[in-house]
């Protein structure tokens, strides 16, 4: 992509890259960083584009700030156009969720606001020991606007959100790793590397399976566990009929790895 596009988008082997590339700003997200991330995923997710998972991650010091308040400012004058600022955000995060590849963020420094939200969007989490996460939005008379109220709640538990949006304080990484906000924390200079590594090992598994289960886990939790159980039966019944479980079934028996079309 061109130098003046908010994000550089690429791929190492299997893995597509979307790395937010407006250190200047902090990664701030903005309509245009939104549109990129569409594209990019679209990209990725196209039969027969050999992406089996994505990792974002971002330049400079910090992950994401939050909102490009610039741009805020000069919607706020159209409600139409603020209001197609909060909603194509949420749609650009619940692509994220929606994805049937894994999505893997590899976060240092501030993931603030908005740039927690598109890390919570995300399906695994690896963080840097110097990395802190926050809501501020009560401190500055603004609310959460891309997912941030109903996310975090459900991850971190009620009152561990309910304290993070009203104190609007920031939490390190071992903070984060206890509540189950991220899953990994390493070392600055191995956070890149390690992601990227959790990315390719994905690449050698099914992609129709990864997918399968993902969908089966974020639909799952929307419901009562019974619901969620009969997505799993219905889902299981079909899949156990196609050519990865056959591969996988060969490979086993014949104590190899899978080769997974």
């Amino acid at each position: 992509m061109s130098a003046a596009s908010p994000l550089v988008v690429g791929r190492e082997g299997a893995v597509g890259i979307i790395e937010l590339a407006r250190p200047d700003k902090f990664n701030c997200l903005s309509l245009a960083v939104h549109a990129a991330i569409e594209a990019a995923l679209d990209d990725f997710e196209k039969p027969g584009s050999g992406v089996r998972a994505v990792l974002i991650r971002a330049q400079g010091k910090h992950f994401c700030t939050g909102a490009d308040l610039d741009e805020v400012k000069g919607l706020r004058s159209d409600p139409a156009k603020i209001d197609h600022f909060i909603r194509y955000g949420h749609a650009v995060l619940q692509r994220l969720e929606a994805s049937p590849l894994p999505v893997v963020a590899a976060c240092q420094g501030l993931a603030l606001a908005g740039g927690s939200e598109l890390m919570m969007a995300c399906d695994v989490i690896f963080a840097s020991t110097d990395f802190r996460i926050g809501d501020q939005h009560a401190q500055y008379g603004l609310v959460p606007g891309w997912g941030g109220s109903q996310r975090l709640p459900r991850i971190v538990g009620l009152r561990r959100g309910l304290d993070l949006f009203f104190s609007a304080r920031w939490i390190d990484a071992p903070t984060a790793l206890q509540w189950g906000l991220v899953n990994y924390v390493v070392e600055p200079d191995k956070l890149g590397e390690a992601a990227l590594a959790y990315c390719t090992q994905l690449t050698t598994r099914s992609r129709g399976g990864l997918a399968i289960m993902k969908r089966l886990a974020r639909q799952g939790m929307d419901q009562p566990l019974g619901g969620g159980l009969k997505l799993e039966q219905d889902v299981m019944a079909t899949e156990l009929m196609n050519d990865d479980v056959s591969e996988g079934l060969a490979a086993f028996a014949a104590r190899r790895p899978p080769v997974f079309k």
